[in-house]
């Protein structure tokens, strides 16, 4: 029996996700061992490594379970789905929790497994899906502004407003996304740049709500602004902490590396074994660790767009740009934060990081 009988679509990105998954255990084995003591665990890692797995287990084999899915059929699913995910929001918007260190309730647990669940991640591949939808349906159509808001844009904002209060790098990501899509699936640009002007000023109004009446909704403006100020070099002493510690860990692994599992920031690096794990990898594998690990997203990057560009009808090349571009835009996010090339974020480093992925 040949691989091809199991598995379907490009084995290339098949081969990349499995390379990922597997490496990630050596930087989440070696920062998870901070973790274990500031949590108590008397130096336990095994409860984390067991966790980091069945998190993996979880996400391929529902990544599998989907592949069989013809694709077509998620036109319909997101149609049902995204009233649903909507409703998860606002539960997890008004009852979520926190975990793994967050101070975000951007989570619920799942019943009897106890598993924590991020909403916005179920949430950002319905929504891309229902987008990829909309566009090829109207593709070589001619579409006024107004007759977009309700199909398109209408559930676009009622998405994104249940995200903003707890996660702005996200709600950020996926509109970032969703622009791009609309751009490649040749919806006009005149009103991608109305949708922008209307972006803006309904951040900034959300801004100055949560300023004015600050017990009104729960929100995180006062974090964006520190972490703005931080990466402008004013930022509160937390904010400044981390990204000078992520530096201190790039700069001890230049350029061959300390070696895996002999990184001596992490015991004093926040989310060593989450946010900040590029930074981990760098000191442990070096330079070279880092480079390897930003090819092999770029790569990933590459198949999307093959595997875009082979699809037979336009719904399919939009869904694989929809969902296999916010990962990679997710990472380097992730890796430009570690170098402090953009503010801290809170993005994970999808496939590699020990908490359950946003994108990954």
């Amino acid at each position: 029996m040949k691989i091809k009988d199991y598995i379907s679509g490009d084995l290339f990105l098949w081969a990349l996700v499995l390379a990922l998954a597997i490496f990630s255990f050596l930087p989440v084995y070696s920062a998870s061992s901070n973790l274990a003591y500031l949590n108590g665990g008397e130096g336990d890692t095994a409860k984390y490594i067991v966790k980091h797995f069945v998190h993996l287990v979880l996400g391929l084999s529902i990544a599998y379970a989907v592949h069989k899915i013809p694709y077509n059929w998620f036109k319909g699913l997101s149609v049902m789905l995204l009233p649903f995910v909507i409703l998860m929001l606002i539960y997890t918007a008004l009852q979520g929790t926190t975990m793994d260190g967050a101070n975000a309730s951007r989570w619920i647990r799942i019943p009897v497994i106890g598993v924590g669940f991020q909403t916005s991640t179920l949430a950002s591949v319905v929504l891309m899906t229902y987008v990829a939808k909309y566009l090829s349906g109207i593709k070589d159509k001619v579409v006024t502004f107004k007759q977009s808001l309700w199909p398109l844009w209408f559930p676009v904002a009622f998405t994104l407003i249940w995200i903003l209060p707890s996660n702005f790098s996200t709600t950020a990501l996926i509109f970032l996304m969703v622009l791009i899509l609309c751009f490649i699936g040749g919806y006009p640009w005149k009103y991608l740049l109305a949708i922008i002007g209307a972006g803006i000023v309904g951040l900034g109004l959300f801004v100055l709500t949560a300023k004015a009446f600050p017990g009104l909704l729960p929100n995180r403006v006062d974090t964006w602004a520190s972490r703005i100020a931080s990466f402008a070099g004013d930022g509160d002493s937390d904010s400044v902490y981390q990204v000078e510690k992520a530096k201190t860990a790039i700069a001890n692994g230049y350029p061959f590396g300390v070696g895996p599992g002999k990184s001596s920031t992490k015991h004093f690096l926040p989310q060593s074994s989450s946010d900040f794990i590029y930074a981990i990898i760098i000191e442990e594998f070096g330079l070279f660790g880092g480079l390897v690990v930003l090819a092999v997203y770029l790569f990933f990057l590459f198949r999307v767009v093959v595997i875009a560009n082979k699809a037979e009808t336009i719904f399919g090349s939009l869904l694989v740009i929809g969902v296999g571009l916010p990962i990679v835009i997710q990472a380097l996010m992730n890796m430009g934060v570690a170098v402090n090339l953009f503010p801290v974020t809170g993005q994970t480093l999808p496939l590699i990081s020990s908490v359950v992925p946003r994108y990954g």
